[in-house]
């Protein structure tokens, strides 16, 4: 399982930034809705695998109900869905949704920026050095050719924007479309994919804020969306074109098992 929150906890937790209220503790519903969105983000539920309660339940350890209101929860995010069949299962993602979420990110995360730009000084810089942290985990991941964790990289940079955009409503947004987008690449690709130019790209993202010039910042947000949907989306290239701009890492066919919930004492 990841060890870096991957959904709304990720957002929630911690830091209070402009007018975000402050946190409540997280209930058992909370902390098993994060586990199976961590586990939606890593591949361990891939996209259209049936969740079926009584097994979950028992992996986690936890009983049907908490579980149950957290899988209604993931649905009501659009991370499940109900199928043909009896149950829910994890969101198999169309080319339509692909457009979709990236259209929305591309209009959520220039907003964000700007708010960003906002900031009295001292914020702004503890916002870049955030940035600037995730770029250079991308770029260690980049010299290791470690494509999971250049994606990880990305999705993270995002998830500084969405914490110190200064709105609750569209960090909650953002969060989801976030893991949306890594279900676009399960659901689009057989491995997982990134490609090597998302670092020069997230470099020029910092130095656009460093600048104070937020309309640049949201074209080079708005470019790279757009060319990210055209990746996606894209015809199979032919043997060998190609590859040496892109990084591949396998991803599990079936479902994993996932690891036990460790409940706080009082939970």
């Amino acid at each position: 399982m990841a060890t870096r929150s991957s959904g709304l906890s990720g957002l929630e937790g911690g830091r209070q930034v402009g007018r975000l209220a402050p946190v409540r503790r997280a209930s058992t519903v909370d902390l098993i809705a994060e586990r199976l969105r961590e586990a939606v983000v890593d591949g361990s539920l891939p996209p259209g695998t049936v969740l079926g309660e009584a097994e979950l339940a028992y992996q986690l350890g936890v009983s049907r109900g908490p579980l149950r209101e957290a899988m209604q929860r993931l649905t009501a995010e659009g991370l499940l869905v109900i199928p043909r069949r009896r149950g829910l299962a994890v969101r198999t993602m169309t080319a339509d949704d692909v457009r979709d979420v990236h259209w929305l990110r591309a209009q959520i995360e220039p907003e964000l920026g700007r708010r960003i730009l906002t900031l009295p000084a001292p914020e702004r810089r503890t916002v870049l050095a955030e940035l600037g942290a995730e770029v250079k985990r991308m770029q260690r991941a980049l010299k290791k050719d470690d494509a999971r964790a250049l994606g990880d990289a990305y999705l993270d940079f995002h998830r500084v924007l969405a914490v110190w955009g200064g709105s609750m409503r569209l960090a909650r947004m953002l969060g989801t479309l976030l893991i949306e987008t890594r279900l676009c690449t399960f659901s689009m690709f057989e491995h997982f994919e990134v490609h090597r130019d998302l670092v020069p790209e997230h470099v020029a993202f910092v130095e656009a804020l460093a600048a104070d010039d937020g309309e640049r910042f949201a074209a080079l947000v708005r470019v790279h969306l757009e060319a990210e949907v055209r990746r996606l989306l894209a015809e199979p290239e032919g043997p060998g074109k190609g590859e040496a701009d892109r990084l591949l890492a396998e991803t599990p066919d079936e479902p994993q098992p996932l690891d036990r919930l460790d409940l706080p004492e009082g939970l």
